[in-house]
C-alpha cells in the first residue's frame, strides 16, 4: 500500500491543494514531510505510528532526535532530518511575533511605501498594492515595465492577483520618468477602467498614485476617483 493507491481525496498533497492546509490531519501533514512510507505502510500510516509514539503531540515529537526517528522502519537519515527541520521551523515560528502590516491612510503613505521602487527610474513601471479590509498591505508587486512613455496594464492579471490574495482593495501606482506629475489621458482612462471593473468584482480601487521627482500625485487626495 502506498500513497498512489489511495483515493485521490485521501492523498495528502492533492488534499492540500484542493481543500487547503487546514483540512489535513496531523498524520497527513507529517506524511507530506516524509514523502513516502515503507514496504508495508503508506506514508500516512507510518506518520500515524510515529505520532502515536509521541502521544500525538508535536512538542513531544520535536524532542526526538534524528537517531530516535530512524528507529522507525522506513525513516532513514534524510527523512529524519527533514522531520526534525520542519519541527524546528514550527518552534521558531511560535517564538516570533507576527510582523505588523503597513496601513494605508492616504497618498503620503502610498508614496512612502513605493517611492523606493519608483523614484528616479529611466522607464515607466506600473505597480499594484493589495489591501485587506483594514486597509493593511497584504501584497505588492510590479505588474509591468514599459518604455520611455507608457506602460500598459492588463486588468485580468491585476484582478487575478487580487483574488489570489483575497484582497478587498487595490492601489495602483506608476512613475513618470519625465518628471511631470500631471495625469495623462491614458492614466485617467486606466484609472476609470480599473475602478469600473473593481466595482463589478467588489474589489475597490482605493487610489492611483503617480510618482516623479521624489513627490507624488494622488487621484484620491485630489477627489478624482
Amino acid at each position: 500500500m502506498n500513497l498512489k493507491s489511495l483515493a485521490e481525496d485521501d492523498r495528502p498533497r492533492e488534499k492540500f491543494l484542493q481543500k487547503g492546509r487546514n483540512s489535513l490531519s496531523d498524520s497527513e501533514l507529517l506524511a507530506i514531510i516524509m514523502g513516502s512510507g515503507n514496504r508495508d505502510e503508506s506514508a500516512v500510516d507510518l506518520a500515524r505510528k510515529i505520532l502515536n509514539s509521541a502521544g500525538n503531540n508535536w512538542n513531544t515529537l520535536s524532542r526526538l532526535s534524528p537517531k530516535d526517528l530512524m528507529k522507525f522502519n522506513g525513516i532513514g537519515e534524510a527523512k529524519a532530518i527533514s522531520i526534525a527541520a520542519a519541527l524546528e521551523i514550527g518552534n521558531r515560528k511560535a517564538s516570533q511575533e507576527i510582523p505588523e502590516r503597513t496601513k494605508i491612510n492616504g497618498g503620503e503613505s502610498i508614496f512612502r511605501l513605493l517611492s523606493p521602487y519608483l523614484s528616479d527610474l529611466p522607464t515607466e513601471e506600473f505597480w499594484a498594492v493589495f489591501l485587506n479590509q483594514s486597509n493593511q498591505v497584504i501584497h505588492k508587486t510590479q505588474l509591468t515595465k514599459g518604455g520611455i512613455s507608457e506602460s500598459v496594464v492588463d486588468m485580468r492579471v491585476l484582478f487575478r492577483i487580487a483574488f489570489e490574495h483575497f484582497a478587498t482593495g487595490i492601489i495602483i501606482a506608476h512613475n513618470h520618468p519625465s518628471g511631470n506629475l500631471k495625469p495623462s489621458n491614458s492614466d485617467i482612462q486606466i484609472t476609470q477602467g480599473i475602478k469600473k471593473a473593481g466595482n463589478l468584482l467588489q474589489i475597490q480601487l482605493m487610489d492611483h498614485v503617480i510618482i516623479a521627482n521624489n513627490t507624488f500625485f494622488s487621484f484620491a487626495d485630489e477627489n478624482l476617483l
